[in-house]
């Protein structure tokens, strides 16, 4: 792919609007005092995001039909979930998720 002057620019505008979309939020919430709803509300987002990216790996979406359990990454997720009820450490997370995975994919 031969780099024109257009690529050139839509590449730099793109990462000027992405560095943008990544920087005001924190401006605006550091000049702002924000309603207690709002940050009680807004405390939910992480652990929307993450019981979304999980079921999302969980289940398997096949359109016209029910969704299907990938069974490798169900299996991953009891040790997972366990090491980080216990541990409440990312890296433990991490590592133990990994090692699941590594384990699940080496027995089947």
């Amino acid at each position: 792919m031969a780099l024109t002057m257009n690529v050139l620019w839509t590449i730099i505008g793109c990462g000027i609007v992405t560095w943008l979309s990544r920087v005001i939020p924190f401006v605006l919430v550091k000049n702002f005092d924000l309603p207690k709803w709002l940050i009680q509300y807004l405390s939910f987002v992480p652990l929307v995001i993450m019981t979304a990216l999980i079921m999302e790996n969980i289940f398997t979406h096949h359109a016209g039909s029910l969704p299907t359990v990938n069974y490798e990454n169900l299996l991953a997720t009891v040790p997972t979930f366990v090491a980080a009820i216990i541990s409440k450490s990312l890296i433990v997370i991490v590592v133990v998720g990994i090692v699941s995975m590594a384990l699940i994919r080496l027995a089947f």
